[in-house]
């Protein structure tokens, strides 16, 4: 799915370059990221309530009760972007051309990012009955197949890719639904389904958010002249990468087995300095190769729109984010843990109070410093997320001098293994002298704070 994603990218960076028709794609985008971010939360949500109620033989009637409670909202969701696009699009973009591009793509956007919240709901119940196949083919034929049609259709406008993620939702959806129904693992919903639906609100509150504080900084970013926002958006989109396949692979393996002793904050702590330890040194890297060679790989990758000052300013963001990333990876690790404790019922107003603070956040910071200061709007807003989880946990503390200490060592040595080498040779030779330079200083110190963090995980699984 993320390889994907990083396709039609680089289809939609090549085919259309850098203007109101990006800028206006990657308005429509963010909802579809914000609203797909459900799906995700959905599952850490009801795989546990499926299990318990296998085993007390009433899944069909607890996955029809999650099924009922989801209906009307995204019921509503998905009229609202039919019947009003270019309403929302207004909210999103200040472009009136890219407005329009937004506008088209809404409704099959949102229709897309529905059908996948579903699809998340009936993967957890065939996981709950032990079936993993189903799913899984859906959702990666869902992903090549929206990739196929959009580039049949490309030529049709920015819209194809509208249509390319419609089937990518409908296949990830049906393909899994299907075989549910054929295993009759849905049943009628009993009188509690709303209760279902609050408890959905609280789990997803606060990863909605956290990618609607991206929303925000894109709308302020494309204030500042077309095709900003749509090098803010690849900036944001390389660096969200690099914590999935850091953070959030350690997160999905690691909560499990630490839930089974407890939460105690010297346990918290210890769980989020190792895991971001282990997620800060690949992203240091990566930091450092966007840092010298930014514009030689995005002009590359994405085509020539992103050569010269536009890919050199690509790679300066990725940096300026650098700071977010350290944050995100905190958060990512963490904010599971929260929910070790039970329900958090006050993440809802954690969440609404981001969004709030980040408007004010992000209209003085990009006054003063631009698409620099929009980054540094996102760092520090999720830097304030971070903080209150980690109070309500009891391990501010120790996790500030633990994830402070591995970001001073790994971004330390990636300035030293990148920037030496810059000195003698060119922007491409120092990146790759750099990573050698890195990955070998890495093995030969292993720094303690990294071969503890691996001794850790290891232990927990």
């Amino acid at each position: 799915m993320s390889g994907s994603a990083a396709v039609l990218g680089v289809i939609l960076s090549r085919k259309f370059g850098h203007g109101v028709k990006t800028d206006g794609f990657f308005a429509a985008y963010g909802v579809y990221l914000a609203l797909v971010l459900v799906a995700g939360s959905l599952r850490v949500i009801v795989l546990p309530r499926f299990v318990a109620a296998r085993g007390d033989g009433r899944l069909r009637h607890e996955v029809g009760a999650w099924a009922t409670g989801l209906a009307a909202p995204l019921a509503v969701v998905t009229a609202v972007a039919i019947a009003w696009p270019h309403g929302i699009a207004s909210l999103l973009a200040s472009n009136h051309d890219a407005r329009g591009q937004a506008a088209a793509l809404l409704p099959w956007v949102v229709t897309s990012a529905v059908a996948q919240i579903f699809g998340g709901l009936v993967a957890s119940a065939l996981a709950a009955l032990d079936d993993y196949e189903w799913a899984a083919f859906g959702f990666a034929a869902g992903s090549v197949a929206g990739v196929v049609l959009t580039l049949v259709l490309v030529g049709h406008g920015v819209i194809a890719f509208g249509w390319g993620l419609a089937l990518n939702g409908a296949l990830t959806l049906g393909i899994p639904l299907a075989a549910l129904l054929v295993r009759r693992g849905v049943g009628r919903s009993d009188a509690r389904a709303w209760s279902r639906l609050l408890e959905l609100g609280e789990g997803v509150a606060l990863p909605f958010a956290l990618q609607g504080l991206y929303v925000i900084g894109y709308r302020f970013a494309s204030g500042l002249g077309a095709g900003r926002a749509t090098t803010f958006s690849y900036a944001y989109l390389i660096a969200a990468f690099l914590v999935a396949v850091t953070a959030t692979s350690v997160a999905l393996v690691a909560t499990v087995p630490f839930a089974r002793e407890g939460s105690a904050p010297d346990r918290v702590a210890r769980h989020v300095v190792a895991a971001s330890w282990l997620s800060l040194a690949p992203v240091a890297a990566a930091a450092g190769v966007f840092a010298l060679a930014g514009e030689t790989v995005a002009r590359r990758v994405l085509g020539s729109s992103y050569g010269g000052s536009t890919g050199a300013e690509l790679g300066r963001l990725v940096v300026y984010l650098a700071p977010w990333m350290v944050a995100s990876v905190a958060v990512t690790v963490t904010y599971p843990l929260v929910f070790v404790r039970g329900r958090a019922r006050w993440l809802p107003l954690l969440a609404a109070a981001a969004l709030g603070a980040q408007v004010l956040v992000d209209w003085a910071l990009r006054a003063a410093f631009g698409l620099g200061g929009v980054a540094a709007g996102l760092a520090a807003m999720t830097a304030l997320v971070l903080f209150v989880l980690l109070a309500k946990l009891g391990a501010v503390r120790r996790v500030a001098q633990g994830v402070g200490l591995a970001a001073l060592v790994c971004g330390g040595l990636a300035v030293a293994s990148f920037g030496l080498p810059r000195l003698v040779v060119g922007p491409v030779a120092s990146a790759c002298a750099g990573l050698v330079l890195y990955a070998l200083a890495l093995t030969l110190w292993r720094p303690a704070g990294l071969r503890h963090a691996w001794a850790y995980l290891r232990t927990l699984q």
